[in-house]
């Protein structure tokens, strides 16, 4: 099935429709790779949406369960390499709001984020760092 359409704009830059609902993202090469830097470049959207489908799992497995994660977050670092230039690292420092959650919920959650299926199709030479962290709410 096709998901979405790209197109090249110029300058440096795509478009990213999604097919189904028709929202859209733009990318732009980032200022150390001959770009501007105005937008979410493709490796960022990578990195991105690894964190994007932890939260995502994690809300999933949550549901079931009846817990609100409402309001979690996750802060996303991108490590880039030379030779070649590709993603070497990711470093995902989340927050979940904890409304209560025992340890075998908590441990539930982080287990479904590592298993998520952004990280599960990475390469496993990139070295991703989870900080998880629960806050009272």
């Amino acid at each position: 099935m096709i998901v979405s359409k790209v197109t090249y704009t110029g300058g440096l830059r795509t478009s990213m429709l999604h097919l189904r609902s028709g929202n859209t993202v733009i990318t732009d090469a980032p200022v150390d790779n001959n770009g501007r830097g105005a937008a979410f470049s493709p490796t960022d959207t990578v990195a991105s949406a690894l964190a994007a489908c932890m939260l995502t799992m994690m809300g999933i497995a949550a549901e079931s369960k009846g817990w609100n994660l409402e309001g979690s977050w996750a802060e996303v670092t991108k490590i880039m390499g030379t030779h070649p230039r590709r993603i070497t690292g990711i470093e995902i420092s989340m927050t979940v709001m904890d409304r209560q959650l025992d340890d075998k919920a908590r441990q539930i959650l982080e287990h479904t984020a590592r298993t998520c299926p952004v990280w599960q199709s990475l390469h496993p030479d990139i070295a991703i760092t989870l900080h998880l962290a629960f806050e009272a709410c």
